[in-house]
């Protein structure tokens, strides 16, 4: 037994030392208040959309906003979507950006949805030439996702208000053959072939699609066409200086918090105290390493926050374990079955404090804005990693290296 878990201790080790290779060569995706930037908040005017198309209409000039903040260096912009009443908005965080009046500039720019006839070039080597037509997102009257119903295959079915369809019926006369080109702010999202003069105002895009890009592309579509302009109603700076104050400050105040946990479970229970600081230092670079494997995770103020509040939760499991065991040895058993019966008697409470902290976290999670979202994702992941920490680990400590014939723990 005492073998098997000295493996298990090993295997633990090993899993810590590798996450802490990976936390520290992997670079962290930081927030605007740590790395400073630009908070805006872009008011959406849903006046001419139905409601059927408001959801669609926002992940589309989410979706697009976010291509055109990529083009001044945010690689991963934080575009979210919002809403307070009857009024919907676009939140912004442009992270280390250097020109945030070009970006402001570039994102309040109403999405361009536009056809284009092709022009094959002789010389197939070069690209096509792409005309310029008069038929534009504006004149689109829905576009909606579809499926085959031979091959099943995902589809765009888009319809034109009435102007749009006349436009539309002249353009597929023209190029019943030659391809027909659909472009988003100029850049190139599907060139479907013209089989035949269109009319009705009606058609189909069919190509090799996934249900994904397909729904994409649906709502590129309703971004373009919808009448949905943005106005922007807030923005907030944040110096880089003052973000790397904010920083240097945070990681001071979580390195002496998990200092001053380590102490003084160290001088109140002693031997079980270390074992359990042993578990806290396991317990760190495992929830950083899950912080940068999690997809899409940006480390902020408020994020920092709840991870520190989660290693304060992770040492609580062991004082209940330990607690208990106490009791167990007061009444005559062995060290290690009291150690075994404290862990099985404190097991429940342990289970229900931090099911009740992972709901929590959830329902901030998903109800509230991105400043307190960071907080709750750190905060759901420190707890899930400190479960492991205070059963797996600290228990594995103890079984190890307890001993019945020791007389002080």
């Amino acid at each position: 037994m005492k073998k098997h878990n000295l493996t298990l201790l090993i295997v633990i080790i090993i899993i810590t030392v590798l996450a802490g290779y990976f936390v520290y060569k992997t670079p962290w995706r930081l927030g605007l208040d740590l790395v400073g930037g630009s908070h805006l908040i872009y008011e959406v005017d849903m006046s001419g959309v139905e409601n059927s198309d408001v959801d669609s209409v926002m992940a589309g000039l989410r979706d697009v906003i976010e291509q055109r903040v990529n083009l001044f260096g945010v690689s991963e912009p934080q575009v979210v979507s919002a809403q307070e009443g009857d009024s919907y908005r676009l939140i912004v965080e442009l992270a280390g950006i250097s020109d945030v009046s070009a970006a402001i500039k570039e994102i309040g720019l109403t999405p361009l949805l536009d056809f284009r006839e092709v022009i094959i070039n002789e010389d197939e080597s070069q690209e096509p030439t792409f005309v310029l037509t008069n038929l534009t997102g504006r004149y689109i009257k829905s576009a909606r996702m579809n499926f085959d119903q031979t091959t099943g295959a995902p589809q765009v079915d888009i319809e034109f208000n009435d102007e749009g369809a006349k436009i539309f019926e002249q353009l597929t006369e023209k190029n019943t053959g030659n391809f027909l080109a659909i472009f988003l702010d100029n850049n190139l999202i599907e060139m479907p072939r013209v089989s035949e003069k269109i009319s009705g105002g009606k058609a189909q895009i069919t190509g090799n699609f996934t249900s994904e890009t397909a729904k994409k592309l649906v709502e590129r579509f309703n971004a373009g066409a919808l009448p949905a302009p943005i106005t922007m109603i807030s923005q907030q700076t944040v110096g880089a200086s003052l973000g790397e104050e904010s920083l240097n400050k945070a990681i001071k105040a979580g390195l002496w918090g998990i200092l001053l946990v380590i102490v003084f479970m160290i001088f109140y229970y002693r031997l079980f105290g270390v074992f359990s600081s042993l578990a806290l230092l396991i317990y760190v670079p495992l929830t950083l390493a899950v912080f940068k494997i999690f997809p899409g995770f940006t480390m902020t103020l408020s994020g920092i926050a709840g991870f520190i509040l989660s290693v304060g939760m992770a040492v609580d499991a062991n004082i209940l374990i330990f607690e208990r065991t106490k009791e167990e040895l007061k009444r005559g058993l062995s060290k290690v079955a009291a150690i075994e019966e404290g862990f099985k008697r404190a097991w429940p409470s342990i289970r229900d404090s931090n099911i009740s902290t992972i709901i929590t976290s959830i329902i901030l999670y998903y109800f509230t804005t991105s400043f307190i979202k960071g907080f709750a994702l750190t905060l759901l992941i420190g707890v899930l990693v400190s479960m492991f920490s205070a059963i797996m680990v600290t228990r594995t400590f103890l079984r190890a290296f307890i001993k019945d014939k020791q007389t002080n723990i």
